[in-house]
């Protein structure tokens, strides 16, 4: 009885995470114009360090475990949206290139092979 209802909890609080996840997604419009998304990067980026560190001290104070403190994230200076948008439109156009040229490689192996058939 007890596995159950603890497999059911797991489900459950899986199914919360990834509710929530998706909740996000959509409030935040991460899915949208890529302006969006870096923008809310950006925003991250400086919100979730202090809540990080605030949940830190809280935890350290419920259960009076000392957590070290955890290192800075690393700064980036990379533009995600250039890299995103070029990784796509780089893999949309060998998809839409690859019938033509997959019929272009057929038709000369088949030339190759009428030639040393001659």
């Amino acid at each position: 009885m007890v596995a159950r209802v603890w497999s059911l909890m797991r489900f459950l609080i899986k199914g919360s995470v990834a509710g929530g996840a998706v909740y996000l997604v959509y409030d935040q419009d991460l899915l949208g114009p890529s302006d969006k998304s870096q923008a809310a990067l950006r925003k991250a980026e400086e919100v979730v360090p202090p809540a990080m560190y605030q949940f830190s001290q809280y935890v350290c104070k419920q259960t009076g475990l000392q957590i070290p403190q955890l290192p800075p994230p690393p700064k980036l200076n990379f533009s995600f949206r250039d890299s995103w948008n070029s990784g796509i439109i780089t893999v949309m156009s060998a998809l839409s290139v690859a019938p033509s040229k997959a019929c272009h490689y057929s038709r000369k192996g088949w030339d190759y092979i009428k030639e040393r058939a001659k």
